[in-house]
C-alpha cells in the first residue's frame, strides 16, 4: 500500500463536472493499494498519515501534526501508483489490486484516519476524477511500509 501525500493550502475533486470534495489546509492522500496488501497495513498507514509532522511551528521547522493545526485531509483512490514501466512506455498494472479487495483495503484505511479527529473527505473510488490541488510548500512524501520479503 502506498500513500501520496501532499500537503496542501487547499485540494479539491470533480467527478462529472460536479465538485464532491474540497479541504483548505490539509493533506491531499493519493492512496495506492497493492494484491498482497494487509488491513493491518491500511491502519498502520494511515496512524502514520495522522501523526507525520510536516506543518511549520513558530520555528519554522516541520514539527507539527495534522491534528495540531487543525487540518483536513483528502483522499482520493489511485491505483496508477502500481503502474510499472520496466519494458516500453505503456505502464502494466498488474501489482495493483482488484477493485474489490483494493475498495476494502480503502475504506479501512479512510476509516482509521476517522478515529483521528480531523476532517476527512473522499474522492469517488473507482470514479473517473479531476483532482486540483495548491501545493504548500511543495511538500510531498510517498509513505509505505518496508518491502515485504519475497519468496526466493
Amino acid at each position: 500500500m502506498r500513500v501520496l501525500l501532499q500537503r496542501v493550502k487547499e485540494a479539491w475533486v470533480r467527478v462529472a463536472n460536479q465538485e464532491i470534495a474540497r479541504i483548505g489546509k490539509g493533506y491531499l492522500l493519493l492512496v495506492g493499494i497493492a494484491t498482497d496488501d494487509t488491513e493491518e497495513e491500511a491502519r498502520w498507514l494511515a496512524k502514520k498519515v495522522l501523526q507525520v509532522r510536516l506543518f511549520p511551528d513558530e520555528q519554522g521547522k516541520m514539527n507539527r501534526s495534522i491534528q495540531e493545526v487543525g487540518g483536513a485531509l483528502l483522499v482520493v483512490s489511485q491505483f496508477t501508483l502500481y503502474g510499472m514501466l520496466h519494458k516500453g512506455t505503456r505502464p502494466t498494472f498488474h501489482r495493483a489490486a482488484p477493485a474489490q479487495s483494493a475498495h476494502h483495503l480503502y475504506r479501512i484505511f479512510v476509516d482509521a484516519l476517522r478515529t483521528g479527529d480531523v476532517p476527512v473527505l473522499e474522492g469517488k473510488f473507482g470514479a473517473y476524477m479531476e483532482v486540483g490541488l495548491i501545493n504548500d510548500g511543495p511538500v510531498t512524501l510517498l509513505i509505505e511500509r518496508e518491502p515485504k520479503p519475497q519468496n526466493p
